[in-house]
């Protein structure tokens, strides 16, 4: 598995600006809704916003992987961000989040979904990765250190 694969630049934000979980989950989704015409913004903040409601997606350590599903996908797509001040996003150990990766998948792929997030959750665990990622200085740096893996 590949996160290039389903990431490209244009779904990096090297310095996310807000200060709340919902804006941070609606500048994340922006990447995609420039990208991808046939996305609701409000569909997409919602199904995020529902999934967030039933338990946190802040895993903690300074990473969160928010994730929804929706209707009318038909791939998964994913963003990633770097909050450079932290967002308190009511992580399970009540830390600043600072790391994020959104995924968005169809709603009827419970598998391949289910992989990329644990993907995702062990590559973060890799903390060569992690201090790339956190100290990361572009959108350009970011897309070269996600491509390879």
């Amino acid at each position: 598995m590949h996160l290039g694969d389903y990431l490209s630049p244009d779904q990096i934000i090297a310095g996310l600006e807000s200060r709340t979980r919902s804006e941070v989950l609606t500048e994340l989704i922006k990447p995609l809704i420039r990208k991808y015409s046939f996305l609701d913004e409000q569909a997409v903040h919602q199904a995020l916003i529902s999934r967030e409601n039933l338990g946190t997606t802040g895993i903690g350590e300074g990473v969160a992987i928010p994730h929804g599903k929706l209707r009318d996908l038909d791939d998964i797509l994913l963003t990633a961000g770097l909050s450079r001040n932290g967002v308190d996003f009511a992580a399970l150990d009540h830390k600043p989040v600072h790391i994020f990766f959104l995924v968005l998948a169809p709603e009827k792929s419970a598998g391949k979904h289910l992989k990329i997030l644990a993907f995702i959750s062990r590559l973060l665990q890799d903390p060569d990765f992690k201090n790339s990622f956190l100290h990361a200085g572009s959108r350009e740096e970011l897309w070269k250190l996600i491509s390879r893996v």
